[in-house]
Formats: C-alpha cells, sequence, structure tokens
C-alpha cells in the first residue's frame, strides 16, 4: 500500500542463531485492522514483539508515522499491547489497572478521571469501575486489558491471541466490540492470531505468515476465495489440494487426468469440500467414513489420488462405508495455485 503509516522494511528477527523472520517486507495504513495469521512458529508473534519494541531487530527498519523507531525503546513508540493473559494487576480495581499507565506518565486529578472513565465507558464496564480482575468475566478482563491500551492513545495497538482464552459465545461478544472500538477511535490495530475464522471475521486485511515470511496478503475476501499457495488454500479450508504437472493433478504416486485443461500458470488446484461432486464424474472412490454435521454430511474418500474430503446436503441419500461411487473435482469451482509448496 502506498499510504504507509506503519512500515516493515527488510526486517529480520532472531533468537541468537535462530532467525525467525527474514528480510519481511510489510506496510500498514492510518485506522486499517490488520491480522498477522499462521501457524505456530511462523514468526507472527515475533514480528508483534518487534513493533511493540520487546525484540530488537537483527536488520531492517521500522517506521511508524514518519519517524524510525527501529531502536527506540518500548516505553517511547506510544505502541499499546494487549497481551494474551490480560496481563492484569489482580489487587487493583478496573478503574486503577486502567489508570495505571496514564499515572506513569504523570496525569492525575480531574484529567485522570475523565480519562479513565471515558475509557472504562468505551468497553461497557462503567457498573464494574470497583471490582477487581478476579470478580470478572473472561470477556470482561479482556475489555479492561483494551480500555487500559487504548486511554494511552496508542499509535498503534497490538493484541496477541486475543480471543483465544474465551469460548465461542464469548469470541463472538469479543469480535464485535473489538470491531466497535477499533472502528470508533480510529486506532492502527494489529492482532496476532493462528484462527482463521478469527482473522476472516475481524481483519480489513490479513497477513499470512509461513516460515518467518509472507505467504500472502489481501482482504479477507482475497485470502478465502484466492489463495496463492498450497498453504494458504489448506489453512483457509481448501482440504483437497493437488499439484499440477503436465496439466494433470499429481501425487507423490500417480498422475490423474482432467476433464478440461486446467490453466496454463497454476502450479496446483485446490476444492473445499463442498465443491466436490459426489454420485457422478469421471473418478471413482471408496467411501472410508461418514459424519452427520448438522445441515451437511461429510464423507471421506479412498481415491487413486489419495484422500478426498467432500460435503454435501445432509438431505440427499447417505452412501455406507466401503461403497464404491463416482465423483467430480470441477475445474470451475477449483481455486488456481500460483505457487505449490
Amino acid at each position: 500500500m502506498s499510504d504507509a503509516y506503519l512500515k516493515l522494511d527488510k526486517l529480520t528477527l532472531a533468537y541468537g542463531d535462530t532467525v525467525a523472520v527474514k528480510d519481511l517486507d510489510l506496510t500498514i495504513a492510518k485506522g486499517e485492522l490488520v491480522a498477522l495469521l499462521g501457524p505456530s512458529g511462523c514468526g507472527k508473534t515475533t514480528t508483534m514483539r518487534s513493533i511493540a519494541g520487546l525484540l530488537a531487530p537483527a536488520s531492517g527498519r521500522i517506521t511508524l508515522d514518519g519517524d524510525d523507531i527501529t531502536r527506540v525503546s518500548a516505553n517511547k513508540r506510544n505502541v499499546g499491547l494487549v497481551f494474551q493473559s490480560y496481563a492484569l494487576f489482580p489487587h487493583l480495581t478496573v478503574y486503577e489497572n486502567v489508570a495505571f499507565g496514564l499515572r506513569l506518565k504523570g496525569i492525575g486529578g480531574k484529567d485522570l478521571d475523565a480519562k479513565v472513565s471515558a475509557g472504562i465507558q468505551s468497553v461497557g464496564l462503567a457498573k464494574f469501575a470497583d471490582r477487581k480482575p478476579a470478580e470478572l468475566s473472561g470477556g470482561q478482563q479482556q475489555r479492561v486489558a483494551l480500555a487500559r491500551s487504548m486511554v494511552m492513545q496508542p499509535k498503534v495497538l497490538l493484541l496477541d491471541e486475543p480471543l483465544s482464552n474465551l469460548d465461542a459465545r464469548l469470541r463472538l461478544e469479543m469480535r464485535a466490540e473489538l470491531q466497535r472500538v477499533q472502528k470508533e477511535t480510529g486506532v492502527t490495530m494489529i492482532f496476532v492470531t493462528h484462527d482463521q475464522i478469527e482473522a476472516l471475521a475481524l481483519a480489513d486485511r490479513i497477513v499470512v505468515m509461513l516460515n518467518g515470511g509472507i505467504e500472502q496478503i489481501g482482504t479477507p475476501e482475497e485470502i478465502y476465495n484466492k489463495p496463492v499457495s498450497a498453504f494458504v488454500a489448506d489453512f483457509v479450508g481448501f482440504e483437497n489440494v493437488f499439484a499440477l504437472e503436465n496439466g494433470k493433478l499429481a501425487t507423490s504416486t500417480t498422475s490423474v487426468e482432467l476433464s478440461a485443461p486446467a490453466p496454463q500458470a497454476a502450479k496446483g488446484l485446490a476444492w473445499r469440500p463442498r465443491m466436490v461432486i459426489l454420485g457422478s464424474g469421471p473418478f471413482q472412490g471408496t467411501v472410508r467414513g461418514t459424519s452427520f454435521a448438522g445441515n451437511t454430511r461429510e464423507y471421506l474418500l479412498d481415491t487413486p489420488l489419495g484422500a478426498i474430503k467432500a460435503e454435501v446436503d445432509a438431505e440427499l441419500p447417505t452412501h455406507a462405508i466401503g461403497s464404491t461411487l463416482p465423483f467430480d473435482l470441477p475445474l470451475a469451482a477449483a481455486a488456481p495455485l500460483s505457487r505449490y509448496r
């Protein structure tokens, strides 16, 4: 993006001799909500720690709002950080937890009270100002941690796996809460997650990371519908992913002709389970497993290509384990991959 508010330029990060992130380039616009998405060990948390000033780069630059902050100490960067564990002071009330950073900056009196009260109000905890963390739910504790960072008016707010400690219902509520706070305040927000559903639901853009580098950057719609590599495809639910060799689907042991020519530049093709057509088609598979999933029924097929996962309407006739049936991988539904690895 041309509107560079936060910029990571050829950033390399290491722990001793172990390089965790190498030559990473990333530009984030002011007011964006960006997700760093990927599996454990991909470098997403390490990247976040470097932005926060908790890890000095081995090389490269970090600029924020036009200033080089590469070697600026964490407490002078004006970058907020909400930890996965929330890191609240258990002996302090909600009010005092939110006020803590402001007091360190020398803010007191009516100014302090106005800022803290507004911060608590913004996350819907005005009635809980006198409670201590142990008296709050997990979602409420997270809101306190969010308010504590927001009252400092950071230029960038970083969140480390912000929803991982919450149950499913609270995760839905907190997604909406994070979006509301971010849109109302306009703060530039970056959150780290391994949960693709969370990233797709929250982010303006998603940065998919793998092995210390960026695999793909795009909007949720682009990442979900147009993955560029086998890794990204598998990560966002294209569970049937195959390499292309000489126009054929290829595995380590076999290759299979397609019913139509594959896109010329594609290195692989990927299908979601729901894209697989069962009951007709040029291929044959044997049902190895089946499971009921509410509105749908999932099948696992043994095929010459290996395991194929299919998903069909639960109201359709069922296929017994051990039965052999035709299926199709329609080329029109496939996601073409520019990289296969």
